[in-house]
């Protein structure tokens, strides 16, 4: 007999080795509803609050991806080791849940256990996908204080962290310091400079690597792919690609997705598309990756017929299924216009995750479809789901769009107060355009000044846009002379700023606009259309 079936029901094991055994088999196997059971079971017969069990039971949830079950279960263990600790905080910061595994972390760091090495790269991990460059720095000293700096990983999770930050020669300061290099901390600092636009730099430190005897594997020639993919040189990759092959290394469906992400971030799509039939041509199956890279491209030429035959190699291939794959066709559907199609699409979506409904958030804000955003956000809040910096933008875009000022400006406080998001530009900018749109010109205004960061182009272009449609001069003129400044090469801006000047009647200025334009020979761009229908 199946012994799975019958211990929830009977006390045939009364062994806790046996308990935690069975609770491993259940994790291993992924058997979610047979785990469930189990713990129910374990609930009413009192030997789930043992330390040894509750460890299994976290463990088990954990093998699941069910995190906050998880969580429920870790918070009530009457006594919690160090291996709890690492699980916890790990689980958070692989599964998204980042300010979970740093709350975690602060939590265990206030009943004063020591530091562990194996929770600092998770530690880290978090802090680099919040961006939160202040408590990563406060990691980085207690890595020094508790003498981890020669820990190889720890040391690629502090590099690929800077990297994240941008902050490329702390990066390299940290990969400097360690005494000795190994391939995965070269790899981690080539990685650095080819996300951070530095990929001569990377291809230099390959040169470097190899005197020092160690051999770059595909991890290192997909880094060094990546960064000459991302700033545009197709000259390099192709030789980037013959190095690659004369080290005895074969293209895989990292480096074909890398040639994509590039050849798209460079608005090559037309190319792109091209570079994905090729890599079928080299017997290469793309990945959920690729499909996600990829479809962009059809988005940027508003091309749905592309998009069509991706999205039926994805149902072939089954990848459609796969989060953000399904995400990304959401994305395309609705940014070809096509937004029956993406509400099929989410409805048909038997798990929903946050990154499907931000996605469909996006699309009904996009068109326009304000009600229907604010009631998906309210559905997606009412699931449980976690809402992330981009459901806010997601939402934000739509109260603007539709005129939602007060609601807008509650989700907005909201945000802050009760999921503990700090608000970035993006959702700067929704709230300006918001204020802006609803007249509240001086209030967006003292907003940008308020703000803890400094102000971009997309902020200061939502009060320009609100100025100019409500007719406040001053305010357009503060906001035009920002944009020249931050973007002096866009002859549009100038031109705008020139005629604002015009419109004041202060003719000086109209002149030097023109000379400044003359002089840098700044042209506009003419205007075209990618849209195709089918």
């Amino acid at each position: 007999m199946n012994r799975f079936s019958i211990i929830p029901c009977s006390l045939r094991l009364p062994s806790i080795g046996s308990y935690a055994e069975l609770i491993e088999s259940n994790g291993r196997d992924r058997l979610f509803c047979q785990g469930k059971k189990l713990h129910a079971h374990l609930v009413t017969s009192g030997i789930a609050r043992l330390t040894r069990i509750a460890a299994k039971l976290v463990c088990f949830y954990v093998e699941c991806g069910k995190i906050i079950d998880a969580k429920k279960v870790f918070d009530e263990m009457p006594k919690r080791d160090i291996s709890g600790w690492v699980v916890m905080i790990g689980a958070c910061a692989r599964n998204g849940y980042y300010h979970e595994s740093l709350d975690v972390f602060r939590e265990m760091n206030g009943e004063g256990l020591k530091l562990d090495a194996f929770i600092v790269p998770s530690v880290l991990k978090a802090s680099r996908d919040l961006l939160d460059q202040e408590f990563g720095k406060i990691m980085h000293c207690m890595v020094l204080k508790c003498s981890f700096e020669s820990d190889a990983f720890i040391v690629s999770s502090l590099i690929d962290m800077y990297s994240k930050f941008g902050e490329v020669e702390n990066a390299r300061k940290v990969f400097r310091d360690l005494s000795e290099q190994d391939l995965v901390v070269f790899n981690a600092m080539i990685s650095g400079y080819a996300n951070n636009s530095q990929a001569d730099e990377a291809l230099n430190l390959v040169r470097d690597m190899k005197l020092s005897g160690i051999k770059p594997d595909i991890i290192t020639w997909n880094a060094l792919i990546a960064g000459f993919s991302h700033i545009g040189d197709e000259v390099k990759v192709s030789e980037i690609l013959e190095m690659m092959c004369l080290d005895g290394h074969k293209t895989d469906v990292v480096s074909w997705t890398s040639i994509i992400s590039g050849l798209v971030h460079n608005f090559q799509n037309a190319k792109a598309l091209d570079a994905f039939k090729q890599m079928l041509t080299h017997g290469l199956y793309p990945n959920s990756a690729t499909i996600t890279t990829l479809l962009p491209a059809c988005t940027t030429l508003a091309n749905v017929k592309h998009g069509k035959e991706i999205h039926g190699y994805s149902v072939v291939s089954g990848l459609e299924d796969h989060g953000f794959v399904r995400s990304a066709l959401l994305d395309m559907y609705g940014k070809c216009g096509f937004i029956s199609e993406a509400m099929i699409l989410f409805h048909k979506t038997p798990k929903k995750t946050t990154v499907t409904f931000n996605s469909m958030i996006f699309c009904y804000a996009n068109h326009g479809l304000s009600d229907k955003a604010v009631e998906l956000f309210e559905q997606m809040e009412a699931t449980g789901e976690r809402l992330d910096h981009l459901t806010f933008t997601a939402i934000l875009t739509a109260c603007s769009h539709g005129g939602l000022t007060d609601l807008g400006q509650k989700l907005f406080l909201m945000m802050q107060n009760k999921y503990g998001i700090e608000p970035r530009l993006e959702h700067y900018a929704c709230v300006v355009d918001l204020l802006g749109r609803a007249g509240k010109l001086v209030e967006a205004y003292e907003m940008i000044k308020a703000m803890p960061m400094e102000p971009d182009l997309f902020v200061w272009g939502a009060l320009l846009g609100a100025c100019r449609n409500h007719g406040n001069m001053e305010l357009a003129m503060i906001a035009a002379e920002r944009l020249v400044k931050l973007e002096p090469e866009n002859s549009g801006n100038g031109l705008l700023l020139s005629s604002l000047y015009a419109n004041t009647g202060s003719w000086g200025s109209v002149v030097r606009m023109k000379k400044m334009i003359k002089k840098k020979k700044l042209s506009r761009v003419p205007g075209s259309s990618w849209v195709n229908t089918v």
